[in-house]
């Protein structure tokens, strides 16, 4: 407001509240969402790798299926040198880019399939866990 002496005259209005926000206040909102989104990170982490480790055993049962269709289909199954490249498959990977194994004679079945989770070596518990053909018909539990 323009004082009594400065009515006639051009009021030079003083700006002290400017519009936005401080940077205090930004980085205080991005500290927010970043403790809010390693919450949900921590939260849905292992929902994501349970998914991968279902998608496995999914993938798995296809290849079985098709391993059946070729043995329907030339009375044989596929040998190690064949392995899965001859079958109708769109990806012989697993969900962690590696290529599914197949072994001919496998552990006490004709044949085997399998991955070797997440850390790609033989063994390992939950998402490193090995999944094998012989194990699609075992109940896996989380305690």
């Amino acid at each position: 407001m323009c004082s009594k002496q400065t009515r006639g005259r051009r009021c030079a209005r003083r700006r002290t509240d400017k519009p936005g926000f401080s940077f205090i206040e930004i980085m205080v909102v991005v500290v927010i969402i970043g403790m809010l989104a390693g919450a949900v990170a921590m939260r849905f982490g292992g929902v994501v790798d349970k998914a991968k480790v279902e998608r496995a055993r999914n993938d798995i049962g296809t290849i079985v299926n098709a391993i059946e269709l070729h043995y329907t289909q030339h009375n044989r199954y596929p040998d190690n040198d064949e392995g899965l490249s001859g079958l109708p498959l769109k990806s012989t990977k697993d969900p962690w880019g590696s290529p599914y194994g197949y072994n001919s004679p496998g552990q006490g079945e004709p044949y085997e399939v399998f991955s070797l989770g997440a850390d790609k070596r033989v063994g390992g518990e939950g998402q490193d866990a090995d999944i094998y053909s012989w194990q699609l018909g075992d109940v896996v539990e989380d305690g």
